[in-house]
């Protein structure tokens, strides 16, 4: 378990998993998760925009899923 500084993030994170019956690390590992997806994203959105590649407007990627599509 990685030890925690922050007296009320540790609090909130004790009661949650007594009231759910989950273990604080199940909470953490959960939230390590999807910060890294979230983190790994954005991260990728970004390469993409240095890159230079193609950008489609949402309305114009819709259009071209649908033309997919049919």
């Amino acid at each position: 378990m990685i030890g925690l500084r922050d007296k009320e993030i540790e609090a909130r994170l004790e009661r949650l998993a007594q009231q759910t019956g989950r273990s604080k690390s199940h909470y953490v590992r959960q939230a390590l998760q999807e910060f890294l997806e979230d983190r790994e994203d954005y991260l990728l959105g970004l390469a993409r925009l240095e890159d230079g590649g193609r950008r489609l407007s949402l309305e114009d990627a819709e259009k071209e899923l649908n033309d997919l599509e049919s």
